[in-house]
């Protein structure tokens, strides 16, 4: 879930883009809010695999 949200406000437009920082190909490319909705998959995808690969407790 947390990556198809990702996906749909990097492919998108909303408001607050930004420049463009890299051209991809005319009318596409990466804007400075992208860099923002990247960093905030990566501290999410972190916080998936860090609970998952910790022990915690079972239920019975």
């Amino acid at each position: 879930m947390l990556t198809c949200f990702a996906f749909l406000l990097v492919t998108g437009r909303y408001a607050d883009e930004g420049p463009v920082l890299v051209v991809l190909r005319p009318g596409r490319g990466v804007h400075r809010g992208d860099l923002f909705v990247i960093a905030g998959w990566l501290l999410g995808v972190a916080a998936v695999l860090t609970a998952a690969a910790s022990p915690g407790r079972r239920s019975r």
